[in-house]
């Protein structure tokens, strides 16, 4: 009976430690599997941007047919023209690095001064262009403190005579006049 049993123990761990390399190798894979993510407009239907025409197509038609736009062009606000962007991307994402763009579709709708579609561009990921960010500070006046000058910075600069109660001033700081004296 006891061989039984100490082999039921050793069968009992073979079969737990089979099921937790199991469990962790289908996690390892599933860690490998990519994570897709749309951002931006999605297109309902078979109504896209790329599907505006230029000959027939108004601001009015193009709005109840795609929606508001992503962004509307702000740098035009002097002239009459108007340009819509719809824009999306699916970003892909292996499990801890970083998500990197996988797709970019930009459309542009450009319209004249009676709202009529004047052009429609289409720009994808290869259009885009890399901007370099300059890390460098403002510097400002003075300079910087330890914590400690933070931490014992005051002392001494505090008047003593203020602190002991009031000295017949005023709110506003100046010295007052005691009313039961001429």
């Amino acid at each position: 009976m006891e061989f039984n049993t100490h082999n039921m123990k050793l069968g009992r761990k073979s079969y737990i430690l089979k099921l937790s390399c199991a469990a962790f190798i289908g996690l390892a894979l599933t860690a490998c599997n990519p994570i897709l993510r749309t951002h931006g407009y999605v297109a309902a239907g078979e109504d896209k941007p790329q599907t505006v025409n230029p000959e027939t197509d108004t601001k009015t038609s193009v709005l109840a047919r795609l929606g508001n736009p992503s962004i509307r062009s702000t740098f035009d606000e002097d002239t009459e023209i108007d340009t819509w962007y719809y824009m999306n991307s699916v970003r892909q994402r292996y499990a801890y690095l970083r998500p990197q763009i996988q797709e970019r579709n930009i459309t542009a709708i450009t319209f004249n001064e009676d709202g009529q579609v004047s052009k429609v561009a289409e720009y994808g990921i290869e259009d885009g262009r890399y901007v370099n960010y300059s890390n460098r500070k403002t510097p400002t006046r003075g300079r910087e403190l330890s914590v400690l000058e933070q931490i014992f910075g005051t002392i001494g600069r505090i008047p003593v005579d203020r602190l002991g109660g009031q000295n017949n001033q005023l709110p506003g700081g100046g010295a007052g006049r005691n009313p039961g004296r001429p």
